[in-house]
């Protein structure tokens, strides 16, 4: 078995010209997703070129033992893609081929899917989803005759079901805390769409974390949107506007602070001199913002490592794990 090796699907991607989410499909023998055959051969080729070892995983071995990931639908710039690369890599390391199939919630698809999986050898299966949720297991436990694993998703009738989860309650705790620690009280926290589990769980963490701290919860000071730079921008705007604005924001995701950043351009209120900001998810974005944006990694390279680890490893222990993902502290929540 090879090394694992220091060329990563994202360098692929740059040189390829495409996703980090194709190259992910394309190496991963993806059978789901409709990618041009011109498309396949550029990332082939610029793995070749670059040196990835395993660009062997694209290429079924005869009776080499597989794990199938089922996943329901993602883009190449959701923050899931680190979940697919680690359980890739994990399998890989464990000489085993991680093959991931998109059926875009179509279960006739993913049943099509599963049949096609029946005659193979195959460890188990991972049923994935790029956004936590709620997830009915029951009209795939019938066709399933190898290991199962949830990841990223659960379901609530079966807790014993093996499953594997970011905690975005206590991410969220983390960064409230954070800003408490700045010595600010008036913390604001602009959510998601209000139906999300990350948008209900995040916002949890930020209310309890208030409330241990003995801080009243002030309702004006929480902005419900739908995750868009405008809703966003509109949000801070109608925050800074209240008769006591906050200090602190604290967005939902990296990707919402743009607005956050903008709307606060325009009424001239500098980070973190003026307020101070927070995102979520720890994206690149949050290094190419000025201040860099502090925020929380979302733990899904270590949740698909676990995954196919204990798929591989034969661990007959049911478990139901929420992980804490990693706090990083950048120049936007700290005055200088």
């Amino acid at each position: 078995m090879q090394k694992k090796n220091k060329i990563t699907m994202s360098d692929i991607a740059r040189e390829a010209g495409v996703s980090q989410a194709t190259v992910s499909l394309v190496l991963n023998n993806s059978r789901a997703v409709r990618l041009s055959d011109d498309t396949r051969e550029r990332v082939f080729v610029a793995a070749q070129k670059l040196g990835y070892k395993k660009i062997a995983v694209a290429h079924r071995q005869e009776g080499q033992e597989e794990i199938a990931l089922l996943l329901c639908g993602m883009d190449g710039y959701d923050p899931f893609i680190d979940a697919l690369s680690e359980a890739s890599s994990t399998a890989w390391q464990r000489d085993t081929l991680l093959t991931v199939y998109d059926y875009g919630d179509d279960f006739e698809m993913a049943r099509q899917i599963i049949q096609q999986l029946a005659g193979r050898k195959c460890a188990g299966v991972i049923l994935a989803s790029p956004t936590t949720r709620a997830f009915d297991f029951s009209p795939f436990e019938p066709l399933l005759n190898v290991p199962v694993v949830l990841l990223n998703q659960y379901d609530p009738a079966r807790p014993l079901l093996p499953t594997f989860l970011p905690d975005d309650r206590a991410n969220a705790c983390q960064i409230v805390n954070h800003l408490l620690e700045q010595g600010v009280t008036r913390i604001a926290h602009i959510t998601g769409d209000e139906w999300m589990d990350a948008s209900v769980l995040r916002l949890e963490g930020y209310r309890q974390t208030l409330e241990q701290a003995g801080i009243a919860i002030d309702e004006a000071l929480i902005k419900p949107t739908d995750w868009s730079l405008n809703a966003t921008f509109n949000a801070t705007l109608e925050l800074m506007k209240l008769p006591q604005p906050p200090q602190a924001i604290f967005c939902a995701s990296d990707w919402m602070t743009l607005g956050c950043y903008q709307a606060l351009a325009t009424l001239n209120i500098k980070v973190p001199d003026d307020i101070l900001v927070c995102g979520y998810d720890d994206q690149r974005i949050a290094h190419q913002l000025t201040p860099r944006l502090t925020s929380v990694q979302l733990a899904y390279s270590e949740l698909g490592r676990m995954a196919v680890a204990y798929l591989c490893d034969g661990d007959d222990v049911a478990t139901h794990v929420r992980l804490v993902g990693k706090l990083q502290v950048r120049g936007s929540s700290q005055r200088t």
